[in-house]
């Protein structure tokens, strides 16, 4: 997606160009141009939009149950380990924050993995529960209750904790590009709209 909102990006920002292009031959086609770049964006983030509110059921996939019984609120991800070449592929969730006697459902796909990482923060650096969970059998979903503060593997950990942060950069990277589209896009709208009046 991060491509897709770059490119969205270059193109609301050649509009913003385009709209001192008020007479002579490339009017029209930079009018089109405006509004084309107008209609695809707000498509492309509606459709977006909808897909990430969408619940996350995937078919033939393993649903995780993580249930929160300690006295904090944690904050949950699942790293799921798509590493069959030994590459380094892990796959990053954020499950959310789970209150204390609170559960949240995960769905993980695990056609290519046997085995998934919980990582537990609390605050936003302080790593406070790591577990390592093997699926045996694909068709059991699996429950996860988090009783105590503790770290199955300090090596382990500290990967996982390479990868979350990685995961909240790449988020954060988005976020702020996302950001710029909207205002070019608003601008782009007030501009056109301005114009029609």
């Amino acid at each position: 997606m991060g491509l897709i909102v770059f490119v969205l990006f270059l193109s609301l920002a050649f509009s913003l160009l385009l709209s001192k292009v008020k007479s002579g031959r490339g009017a029209e086609w930079a009018k089109l141009f405006r509004i084309a770049s107008v209609i695809i964006s707000i498509s492309v983030f509606t459709y977006w939009f909808i897909k990430k509110s969408a619940v996350g059921v995937v078919n033939d996939a393993v649903g995780l149950q993580v249930i929160n019984t300690l006295p904090q609120t944690l904050d949950f991800y699942v790293i799921n380990i798509n590493d069959q070449d030994n590459n380094g592929i892990l796959d990053v969730k954020h499950i959310g924050k789970i209150r204390p006697e609170h559960y949240r459902i995960e769905y993980l796909k695990m056609d290519r993995s046997d085995e998934y990482w919980i990582a537990g923060y609390l605050g936003k650096k302080n790593l406070v529960y790591f577990s390592q969970h093997s699926v045996p059998n694909k068709n059991i979903d699996q429950i996860v209750e988090v009783q105590n503060y503790i770290n199955q593997s300090v090596k382990l950990s500290d990967k996982a904790k390479k990868q979350v942060e990685a995961y909240n950069y790449e988020n954060i990277k988005l976020g702020i590009w996302v950001t710029l589209d909207f205002l070019l896009l608003f601008l782009n709208l007030m501009l056109l709209l301005k114009r029609k009046k």
